[in-house]
C-alpha cells in the first residue's frame, strides 16, 4: 500500500541510512561477529561522522511552510491527506441548538510484547536457498519481501515462524533487520542471528495523534453532526504501511453511533521521530477514545447521565446491517443489550451511590463507561492485507489428523481454537489433532496474523476442509455399515448411527479403509484423505457505492466497558477500583481464548490511559528507552476484571464469528479516561492530554483549583 494511491508522497526505505539519518536509532552500520560482545566491540570502533541538520519532531510544526523536510524531493512533510464525509454536516450544525468542541492529544506508545524480535538467517551456499527463522506474524508475506529484496524467486526462500511471545502488530513485516540478517548470512556463508534489545524495541511506536472535534446535538443529547480533524505524527517512514493506522482511525468514525452527518479529515505527517509499526487496535482505539470523550462532553453540557446519551445514540438492534457515514457495513449486534449487561456487571448504580458518599468525604471517585466498535478481518485493495485464508486438513491411515493453516499465532492460542473446529467437524478429540503454522514450505499460502482474522478466516477455511474429509468418511462408513449415509454422523471418534452411542466403526478404521480398500469398500471416494480450502467471508466490497465508499471489513466486534477509579488529590495517582466488560465477538469457539484477548486488551488500554508513553527530549532523543521509564501496567495495578459475553453471530461468516484480537484496547482506554474525567468533574478539569500521569493530574488540579468536591 503506497500513499501515492491516495494522492500522497512516497519514499524508498533502506535497511541502512544512506547519507542522511532521519531519526535517533536508525541503523547506519551492521557487523557480524562470533559473539554479541565481539559485535558490540566492533561497532564501537566504527567512527560515524554526523553533521547536525535541522530537524522537526512535532507534527504541527512539521506542517509549517518553513519546516525542515525529511525527504528533499517532497513538497512538504505530509505523507497523505484524506476525508470521509456524508450527510449535510454544515446544515446539521446550523440547525442544532447545542455544539461542543474540544480536542485530545494521544501520546506515542508501543505494543511492548513480552518477547522482542529475533531473526536467524541461514544461506545454503550449495543449494542456493535461504531459510529464515523469526518472530514473524506474516511468514508468507515476509518470504515475498525477502525474495524481492534479494532478487530470488520465492521458491528459494523458506520462512519459519515458531511460537512467539506476543506480536500485537509490532512483528508484522517491514523492519530493516529482516533483510539485513539475510544479506549478511549470504555474504558470510554462515547462519546469522540478530535479536532485538528492549531499548531497540521501544524505538518503534504508534498512535501519536491530535483529534480536534465538534459535535452538534439536540436538547435530549441526540447527536446530529460530527466534525473531526486528525493530525498524526508517524515519525520517519517504515517499509510497512503503518501510517495506514491513521486512515483506519478516520474510516472508523462514528463508531457504533447513529450519526448521519459526519466529516472526518486526516493529515499524516512525517517527522524526525522513530518509526511506527503495526499496533494492536490499528487506529480504531483512537476513534473509540475520541467518540467516547465526545459523548461525555455532550452529556455534561446537557446535565444528562452519560448512559442516557449513549442509549439515545447507539445503533439499535433492529437497524443491522447498518451502513456508517464512511461506508462501513456493520454486520450485527445488540449494543443496548451489551451496555445494559455491562452496567449490571459493574454495578453502575451502586458505584454512583458510593461516588456521592466519597465526594461528601472530599474524595475523587469517578465512574467511566465506553462503547467500542472494532472492524475485524481487513481486506485492503491492492495490498497484502487480505481478508481470506487457506487451510489443509489431512487424515492418515490411522485416523490421525494434521492441520496446516495459513494463519499464525502470536501467542493467543488460535491453534487450539482451530483444532476444536476441526475436531467438532470430524467428531474426534481436539488433543489428537496436530496444528502446524508458520512454515512457508509446509503450510498453504496465507496472510498470517492481524486484524482479528485468525479464527474468522483460519477457522472458516479449516471448517470447510474438515467437512470435506468428514463427508468422505461418512460415505465409506455407510458402505462398511451397510447403512444410508444420511443416517450416520461422526461423533466420539466413531462413524455411527444417529441416536446410538455404543455402536459404529472407529474413524481410524474407516480412514484405513480409504487407504487400503480403495477398490472395494472405499471405491466411492478418492484417496488420500486430504482437503485444502480457502475461505472468503461475505460483506467485503471493493466496488465503490454511489457515494464512492467501499467496505473492507467483513465483521465488527463490539463491547461495552466500565471503569471506576479514585484519584488521590495529594499525589495525583490513580487507583483503578473496578473494571467490567461485556464483549460481542459473535460465535465463541473457545471462551478462554476470547477472555484472554479481552483481559489483555483492557490492560493495554488502561496502560495507555494512565502511564505508557514514548517520551522524546527536545533534541529528538527517546527518553523512555527501557521498562523503568516506559511504564506499563503491572498485575497489582489492576483489579480482577469482570467479563461478560454477548453473542450476536455475524450473518456474513461461516461460523458466525467476528474476531476478538484487536478489541478491548480502545474500550479499556476510553472507560478509564472517562472515569478519571468523572472523578475530577467537580473541578471542571479538561481531559485532553494522555497519558493521565500523576504529575499531569496534579498540574490539572492546581490549574483549576483544588476545591472540595461538591
Amino acid at each position: 500500500m503506497s500513499p501515492v494511491d491516495g494522492g500522497g508522497n512516497h519514499a524508498d526505505v533502506f535497511c541502512l541510512a544512506l547519507d542522511k539519518v532521519l531519526y535517533e536509532g536508525q541503523p547506519v552500520a551492521a557487523v557480524v561477529a562470533q559473539t554479541r560482545a565481539d559485535a558490540t566491540a566492533a561497532l564501537a570502533l566504527i567512527d560515524v561522522e554526523y553533521e547536525p541538520l535541522p530537524f522537526v519532531i512535532n507534527a504541527e510544526e512539521a506542517l509549517e511552510p518553513d519546516a525542515p523536510l525529511l525527504y528533499e524531493d517532497w513538497p512538504d512533510n505530509v505523507i497523505e491527506r484524506g476525508r470521509f464525509e456524508d450527510g449535510d454536516v454544515d446544515r446539521a450544525f446550523a440547525r442544532s441548538p447545542h455544539v461542543v468542541e474540544d480536542e485530545i492529544h494521544i501520546q506515542r506508545y508501543t505494543s511492548a510484547p513480552i518477547e522482542t524480535r529475533v531473526y536467524v538467517a541461514d544461506w545454503d551456499v550449495r543449494g542456493g536457498r535461504l531459510t529464515v527463522h523469526g518472530t514473524f506474524q506474516n511468514p508468507h508475506i515476509v518470504r515475498g519481501v525477502l525474495a524481492g529484496a534479494l532478487d530470488l524467486p520465492e521458491t528459494r526462500v523458506r520462512v519459519i515462524a515458531p511460537a512467539i511471545g506476543g506480536g500485537f502488530g509490532m512483528k508484522m513485516h517491514g523492519h530493516p533487520e529482516e533483510v539485513l540478517v539475510c544479506v549478511l548470512s549470504k555474504l558470510a556463508g554462515r547462519p546469522v542471528k540478530w535479536f532485538e534489545t528492549r531499548q531497540e524495541a521501544l524505538h518503534i511506536g504508534g498512535r501519536e495523534q491530535i483529534h480536534r472535534f465538534r459535535a452538534a446535538f439536540d436538547d435530549d443529547g441526540t447527536v446530529t453532526g460530527l466534525v473531526v480533524d486528525i493530525v498524526a505524527n508517524v515519525g520517519a517512514l517504515q517499509a510497512l504501511s503503518s501510517w495506514g493506522m491513521v486512515f483506519v482511525t478516520a474510516l472508523s468514525f462514528p463508531a457504533g453511533y447513529r450519526i448521519a452527518n459526519a466529516r472526518v479529515d486526516f493529515t499524516i505527517v512525517a517527522t524526525n521521530k522513530g518509526v511506527w509499526n503495526g499496533a494492536r487496535g490499528y487506529g480504531k482505539e483512537a476513534t473509540t477514545l475520541c467518540m467516547e470523550r465526545m459523548i461525555e462532553l455532550v452529556a455534561a453540557h446537557r446535565g444528562l447521565d452519560p448512559v442516557t446519551v449513549r442509549r439515545r445514540n447507539l445503533i439499535r438492534a433492529d437497524e443491522f446491517p447498518y451502513t456508517t457515514t464512511s461506508g462501513l457495513n456493520i454486520d450485527s449486534g445488540d449494543y443496548h443489550g451489551a451496555l445494559e449487561a455491562m452496567l449490571e456487571l459493574l454495578d453502575y448504580a451502586g458505584w454512583r451511590l458510593k461516588q456521592e458518599r466519597a465526594r461528601a468525604e472530599g474524595r475523587y471517585l469517578g465512574v467511566g463507561i465506553a462503547y467500542e466498535l472494532t472492524p475485524e478481518g481487513a481486506d485492503i485493495p491492492h495490498t497484502i492485507v487480505s481478508g481470506y485464508d487457506t487451510t489443509t486438513v489431512k487424515m492418515g491411515p490411522d485416523g490421525a489428523v494434521t492441520v496446516l493453516t495459513g494463519v499464525t499465532s502470536p501467542g493467543g492460542g488460535n491453534d487450539t481454537g482451530i483444532a476444536q473446529i476441526v475436531a467438532g467437524e470430524l467428531g474426534i478429540d481436539p488433543a489428537a489433532i496436530l496444528v502446524i503454522q508458520g512454515d512457508t514450505d509446509a503450510c498453504p499460502y496465507g496472510f498470517g496474523n492481524y486484524s482479528g482474522r485468525s479464527m474468522l478466516v483460519g477457522g472458516g477455511s479449516a471448517a470447510l476442509a474438515a467437512r470435506d474429509i468428514g463427508g468422505r468418511l461418512l460415505k465409506v462408513g455407510a458402505a462398511m455399515l451397510e447403512a444410508d449415509e444420511s443416517d450416520l454422523k461422526l461423533a466420539d471418534g466413531r462413524v455411527r448411527m444417529r441416536g446410538e452411542h455404543l455402536h459404529g466403526i472407529a474413524i481410524g478404521a474407516v480412514a484405513n479403509a480409504v487407504y487400503t480398500l480403495a477398490f472395494a469398500d472405499a471405491s466411492m471416494v478418492t484417496p488420500p484423505l486430504e482437503a485444502t480450502y480457502t475461505y472468503k467471508p461475505g460483506n467485503i466490497s471493493h466496488t465503490p457505492d454511489a457515494k464512492g465508499r467501499i467496505n473492507p471489513y467483513p465483521t465488527y466486534s463490539n463491547g461495552a466497558y466500565g471503569a471506576v477509579v479514585e484519584v488521590d488529590r495529594e499525589t495525583g495517582a490513580v487507583e483503578i477500583c473496578d473494571l467490567a466488560s461485556v464483549h460481542d465477538c459473535g460465535t465463541i469457539v473457545n471462551p478462554a481464548l476470547v477472555e484472554g484477548q479481552t483481559l489483555g486488551g483492557i490492560a493495554m488500554g488502561a496502560g495507555a490511559a494512565l502511564s505508557e508513553e514514548q517520551r522524546y527530549g527536545a533534541a529528538g532523543h527517546l527518553l523512555s528507552n527501557r521498562l523503568k521509564t516506559y511504564l506499563m501496567m503491572r498485575a497489582g495495578d489492576l483489579p480482577a476484571i469482570k467479563l461478560g459475553h454477548q453473542v450476536t453471530p455475524s450473518p456474513y461468516t461461516l461460523l458466525g464469528t467476528k474476531g476478538a484480537g484487536e478489541a478491548s484496547v480502545g474500550g479499556g482506554l476510553a472507560a478509564v479516561a472517562n472515569a478519571v474525567a468523572d472523578a475530577l468533574g467537580p473541578l471542571g478539569v479538561p481531559i485532553r492530554q494522555f497519558p493521565l500521569t500523576p504529575p499531569r493530574i496534579l498540574a490539572l488540579i492546581a490549574a483549576h483549583g483544588d476545591t472540595e468536591p461538591a
